[in-house]
């Protein structure tokens, strides 16, 4: 070999060195990361961890023996203050009484396995797949996680705690295989239907069909014990009495599934199963000491307290909790006397048929903090279980037409001709007349059928013209309508975007408008209305949200929407609540067939929505149905303007303090313009005669026109009364104008 050669081979070496081969053509060294991550390492690690794992389990299976049952040791009471650290109730007797499997009818025991764990009878007590999903997710901090078997859920309730820590999950587990080991599945199945918690204060199967159907567990048809079987999985949610419409389409479909489960496995004939029909529960009744205001108070706080927190029904109602309530007491005795002083003692409920379906429902919200400082869910707990300040199963009505001025003027709306949305624009107030630019016909007639013709917008909100708000609507965009009113609290999910939601045809609670008017009030800074304070335990901290959310308006939306409103008061169908030292804005609502009204007004430091509800009578064919109010306190009409201002006023008025004046940043609206020569009395006292109704202009003329009425018996003797008829002529619109389209003031109005 030349000299060449031999040099042109030791570059091919060293080039073959520089890529770490050897120069005989060997498998290449490893360098940097690769050295240390091979597949063998990792398949070697793997199986290392997986035998140090199953070792751990042996380990823990051996030290780990079944504990003594202590549910029942461990049941405590929780306790309920008011703001002021006085005590409302105690809660956490053990309502259970404990039946041996043989007392509970064979179906019914298919029902709670179909339900829960189809595989009951076959496997070994343990779900390993769904155990190492709640692990992951306890330590992931996504919170509580389904999925355990029967035995898992009995270990859990009787021989554990409800904590949601990766111990006691990990310590669910041995226990679970041990007791699915020296237990029969009849004692354990009957160790779980004993055990768990049904809602209404029921554990047991015992005590949970006497409290939903009134009768023993060996009773129970398998319809209803689907029913309590489905129960299980959210008691609170899918209690009939209570639930909502999504609740009680939840607990529907969970029945079905049940019912379906068990005719899969054999356990249900298929033709008995398509003649079952849903078993609607009884209404509750109310455990001793939840007399009055009590029950109400004591119900939704814990709904709230198991709203805003992952705690289980059950965690909670094993009890050490101390839960202070916002509630102010004495505005809670004053909220109740006007309750009791302009409603109720002017009812007869007994005797009168009309008087008898009427039920109020009221809540108070401070603007500044989210507190509720008091609130009226009905005349007595124990007589009217249902919650009339957080029901929402009847419609807002015209307290919902702010929402679609607030949306207008956040997005800079304008008309058909392109004229802006402001408080003195003007629209044609026929009743019955079209909407323009809209998909969806819709031609909604005003109160009584009234044509108003052109008014301002500020004139629509103060007589509650529906024609008006149905095309304002329109011109804004039903979308813009609907997402305005999600911002400002209502709950809107699922509902369509359509010109007939401008008549507030959704339904709504006192306190959730409570919520959207502090909201207004709070100058467009979101307030989630907040009935508990503080919850708090020994063993573990509670952390509730802050009622006072982030800005979702504009400041100038908020302000103006709140000066328009101030008109309603003023000169409007709110003039029952008028008060001449004191900034009120406010707004009435009435809705069809007159199943419902309402006023919602507020001050710069206190808001109050106050809700008469129609609903048939206990003992009646129409029990809890919705009925129209007329001729209750013989009125012909119970309107916003009536009953629920009239409570609003005696309320308020007490319990506000000093008079505040707004401060509002806008020059909308109407500008807290205070009635001409105000009187010093107060609001006037409702009679039991029949009062003139809200947006009723055929029996009480617009105050544009004050020469069509007739004139008072003393006019020269008599001061001004509290009817905003009385007060002077504006330059307004009203349709007693004959001059045609009114001067447009300073390119503020449009016109359709």
């Amino acid at each position: 070999m030349g000299r060449a050669e031999e040099r042109q081979a030791r570059q091919r070496g060293a080039r073959r060195a520089a890529r770490g081969r050897p120069s005989g053509g060997g498998k290449p060294k490893r360098t940097g990361i690769r050295r240390f991550f091979t597949w063998k390492k990792m398949l070697g690690t793997l199986f290392g961890f997986v035998l140090l794992g199953m070792l751990g389990f042996v380990v823990l299976y051996m030290v780990v023996d079944i504990p003594e049952g202590n549910a029942l040791a461990k049941k405590q009471s929780n306790v309920y203050k008011y703001s002021d650290g006085t005590i409302i109730a105690r809660t956490g007797d053990v309502n259970r009484e404990i039946v041996d499997l043989d007392k509970v009818p064979e179906d019914v025991q298919k029902a709670f396995v179909a339900a829960e764990n189809k595989s009951f009878y076959k496997d070994e007590g343990v779900d390993f797949k769904g155990t190492a999903r709640g692990v992951l997710n306890t330590v992931t901090g996504k919170g509580k996680q389904g999925g355990s078997t029967i035995t898992q859920q009995y270990v859990k309730n009787y021989y554990l705690s409800q904590e949601q820590t990766v111990s006691r999950k990990l310590k669910e587990l041995v226990v679970s295989l041990k007791v699915d080991r020296e237990k029969s599945k009849d004692d354990i199945l009957a160790g779980y239907i004993n055990t768990s918690y049904y809602g209404r204060g029921a554990y047991g199967i015992q005590a949970a069909a006497q409290a939903y159907y009134g009768i023993d567990a060996k009773e129970l048809d398998v319809d209803q014990g689907a029913y309590l079987a489905a129960l299980l999985q959210a008691p609170s949610q899918y209690d009939w009495a209570v639930a909502s419409p999504t609740g009680r389409k939840l607990v529907k479909q969970r029945w079905n599934y049940v019912l379906d489960n068990m005719v899969e496995e054999g356990w249900l004939d298929s033709g008995k199963r398509a003649e079952l029909t849903f078993a609607k529960p009884e209404d509750p009744k109310a455990p001793p000491g939840r007399e009055g205001q009590v029950g109400y108070l004591v119900e939704e706080a814990k709904r709230e307290v198991l709203r805003n927190s992952d705690l289980s029904e059950a965690e909670f109602e094993a009890g050490g909790y101390t839960v202070t309530l916002n509630i102010d007491p004495k505005k809670q005795k004053q909220l109740q006397e006007a309750v009791d002083k302009k409603l109720n003692d002017r009812l007869d409920r007994k005797d009168n048929k009309a008087d008898a379906r009427v039920q109020a429902g009221a809540a108070s919200v401070d603007p500044r903090n989210g507190k509720v400082l008091a609130m009226y869910g009905g005349e007595d707990y124990v007589k009217h279980y249902t919650n009339n300040a957080t029901r929402r199963d009847y419609q807002a009505a015209s307290t919902f037409k702010p929402l679609i001025l607030a949306a207008a003027l956040e997005h800079g709306a304008t008309t058909q001709d392109g004229k802006p949305i402001t408080a003195g624009t003007v629209y044609d107030g026929t009743s019955k007349r079209p909407v323009k630019g809209s998909d969806v016909g819709f031609a909604p007639p005003n109160e009584d059928d009234v044509d108003y013709g052109p008014v301002t917008v500020q004139k629509a909100m103060n007589k509650s013209i529906n024609s008006v708000f149905a095309q304002m609507g329109v011109d804004v965009g039903m979308p813009e309508v609907m997402e305005m009113a999600g911002k400002l609290g209502m709950d809107v999910k699922g509902l369509p975007a359509v010109p007939a939601q401008t008549l507030g045809s959704m339904g709504a609670s006192p306190l959730e408008m409570a919520g959207v008017y502090a909201t207004l009030d709070n100058h467009g800074k979101k307030v989630t209305p907040a009935l508990v304070g503080a919850v708090e335990h020994k063993d573990r901290t509670v952390d509730l949200p802050d009622p006072i959310g982030d800005q979702v308006i504009k400041r100038g939306t908020a302000d103006s929407v709140t000066s328009v409103l101030t008109g309603v008061v003023d000169d409007g169908t709110g003039s029952a609540v008028r008060n001449p030292s004191q900034d009120v804005a406010g707004k009435t609502g009435t809705s069809d067939d007159n199943k419902s009204a309402w006023f919602t007004g507020y001050t710069p430091k206190l808001v109050t929505a106050v809700g008469l509800f129609g609903e048939g009578a206990p003992d009646t064919p129409e029990k809890n149905k919705q009925v129209s109010m007329k001729g209750a306190g013989g009125r012909a009409r119970v309107d916003g303007g009536s009953f629920p201002a009239d409570i609003w006023a005696a309320y308020t008025f007490e319990a506000m303090g000093s008079p505040t004046a707004f401060d509002l940043d806008t020059d909308m609206g109407a500008a807290i313009a205070p009635p001409p020569e105000p009187t010093t009395k107060a609001p006037k006292e409702p009679t039991n005669e029949p009062t003139e109704p809200e947006d009723d202009p055929t029996t009480k003329p617009p105050s544009q026109s004050p020469t069509t009425k007739p004139p008072s018996d003393d006019p020269t003797t008599k001061p001004p009364s509290d009817d905003p008829t009385t007060k002077p002529p504006t330059t307004e619109p009203g349709p007693s104008d004959t001059a045609g389209e009114p001067d447009e003031p300073e390119g503020l109005l449009g016109r359709d």
